[in-house]
């Protein structure tokens, strides 16, 4: 893996370790807050990889829409839904319920 890429990665996980408790965000809101509009795709791939570091809550990291999309790189398929409904987050057929009460957002939330 390049450096750039790692490098990219190490500010994602920064950023996924501030995310509060009973809280969601998503992976395009990540992208923005590290200036790379359009790099959800590459904050998934940091997700996907956060497994092997400790103290990263990759659960609280959704689509858009609020979907555990992520779900499937946690060693059990409901861990995800498990460790955010010990949060307080109802998760319904996947989807985080009450999403827009439950979203944060770096950009707003963050001094850059």
């Amino acid at each position: 893996m390049n450096e750039e890429k790692t490098n990219f990665f190490d500010l994602v996980y920064q950023v996924v370790r501030l995310i509060p408790e009973g809280r969601v965000s998503t992976y395009g809101a990540i992208a923005s807050y590290l200036g790379s509009k359009g790099s959800a795709r590459m904050v998934g791939w940091a997700m996907n990889a956060a497994h092997q570091h400790k103290n990263i809550p990759a659960h609280r990291v959704v689509n858009r829409q609020g979907l555990l999309t992520g779900k499937f790189h946690f060693a059990d398929n409901n861990r995800m839904q498990q460790l955010l409904e010990e949060e307080g987050v109802k998760v319904v057929n996947d989807r985080v319920q009450d999403f827009e009460k439950h979203f944060w957002d770096p950009c707003q939330n963050l001094q850059i």
